[in-house]
């Protein structure tokens, strides 16, 4: 399972959240004027009923306390459902908004540019609120993140005689007690063929696939090169699997059934393994490092509010008491996400000690490929690495630099 494919089935309903207080303002950029209640429409795509109870109750206290309305929405599919509303006249005005979809919606003039208008921008990380930047405008609020760690099966652990003393802190030691977990049924390492994944071994290598403002594409690196060649000597020598070749969806679910003694998840793992596999043990350790040092990828989505939306004042309101200290600690604690606010995971650390290696990471962590336009060319990436332990790594690599290029432009590197 990657950021996106969390185990739970979202479907369709929705709330109002009525007051009979009343507001009014003015919205400058939009030339709306807003008077009396506003109905504020959100629509979200949920992980499942803890996130969908935590937004409704985070919107209802808003609701009350401004005396607005607010209607929250599960979308079944959220890029077609918003594709067809900004089509439309009438979007919803809050929206769940993803990395890979954020700048062609902005491109587009689909979104309204809020970002200076909210007073705790600084305490947001900045590689998230980057994310969310189009031609120096920060467009959206970051509303949580996920970073990648290396959680290992304690029980296994200690059954193949290893200690704490030999938690992996290197690529050589990653592939040396891989090799000693893989018995008895059991593969030391799994984790998804997918760029999400191994995209930190990249940065842990001292690359990545395209350049910092994603101008252009870096994927043919030597660094990128050895860092794939790396995955693909772990599957040749059977110590990695791919969840698949487990039986397996992703690789929580071989790790929780005890199938792969180590795998590579965001702190999604967390609520999946109390959920499904409570009697696993397990423990959550930062990412080995390459030649390069550290490297792990952080995943987040922002609250978009709409450029046709006739409360953008409201929304903007909605959207600080989301992302809002409070907001965000309660959502840590019961949807599993990390808070975007850098100024909050010390605390979230300390109310989560478990999760330490997780937070740490996002201090250095590299977000996923999100110019516009690249998406479909990153899906066909991750069908090649699906392959990986019959390619030819530098073969990979070049055909994802072409395939960028075609889209990015330029010369590659």
């Amino acid at each position: 399972m990657s950021r996106n494919q969390l185990p739970f089935a979202a479907c369709i309903l929705s709330v109002s959240l009525l007051a009979t207080a009343c507001s009014s303002g003015f919205d400058k950029e939009s030339g709306q004027e807003n008077s009396g209640k506003q109905e504020i429409r959100v629509l979200i795509a949920t992980s499942g009923p803890a996130e969908t109870a935590a937004v409704k109750q985070a919107a209802a206290g808003w609701a009350k306390k401004t005396g607005n309305s607010v209607t929250v929405d599960l979308a079944q599919n959220m890029d077609q459902q918003l594709g067809q509303a900004f089509a439309g006249s009438n979007p919803p005005d809050v929206f769940y908004t993803s990395g890979d979809q954020f700048s062609t919606y902005a491109q587009r003039g689909a979104l309204f540019a809020y970002g200076e208008k909210l007073d705790d921008r600084a305490d947001f990380s900045p590689a998230l609120t980057r994310a969310f930047t189009y031609n120096d405008k920060l467009y959206c609020a970051p509303k949580d993140q996920s970073t990648l760690g290396l959680a290992v099966n304690t029980a296994l652990w200690k059954k193949a005689g290893l200690t704490e003393a030999d938690y992996p802190k290197t690529w050589k030691e990653l592939e040396a007690t891989a090799k000693k977990l893989t018995k008895g049924g059991v593969t030391g390492l799994s984790f998804n063929p997918d760029y999400n994944e191994i995209g930190a071994f990249f940065k842990q290598s001292g690359s990545w696939l395209t350049n910092a403002d994603q101008t252009r594409m870096t994927a043919t690196d030597d660094a990128n090169v050895k860092a794939l060649t790396f995955v693909k000597k772990l599957l040749n020598e059977g110590v990695l699997k791919y969840p698949k070749d487990l039986g397996a969806g992703w690789g929580g679910e071989a790790f929780g059934k005890g199938e792969a003694a180590m795998t590579v998840e965001g702190n999604w793992l967390a609520g999946a393994m109390a959920k499904d596999y409570p009697g696993t043990a397990y423990k959550v350790l930062p990412l080995p490092e390459g030649p390069a040092g550290k490297g792990t990828m952080a995943f987040t989505n922002c609250w978009g509010i709409a450029a046709k939306s006739k409360h953008h004042a409201a929304a903007v309101a909605l959207v600080e008491h989301l992302t809002g200290d409070a907001s965000q600690l309660k959502f840590a604690k019961t949807v599993g996400v990390m808070p975007s606010k850098k100024t909050l995971l010390d605390e979230y650390k300390s109310q989560n000690p478990q999760a330490a290696a997780w937070a740490d990471g996002a201090a250095y962590a590299q977000l996923p490929v999100t110019a516009s336009g690249m998406r479909q060319v990153m899906a066909e990436f991750n069908t090649s690495l699906a392959q990986l332990a019959d390619s030819d790594p530098k073969k990979l690599l070049s055909d994802l630099q072409t395939n960028g290029e075609s889209v990015l432009g330029g010369n590659g590197r």
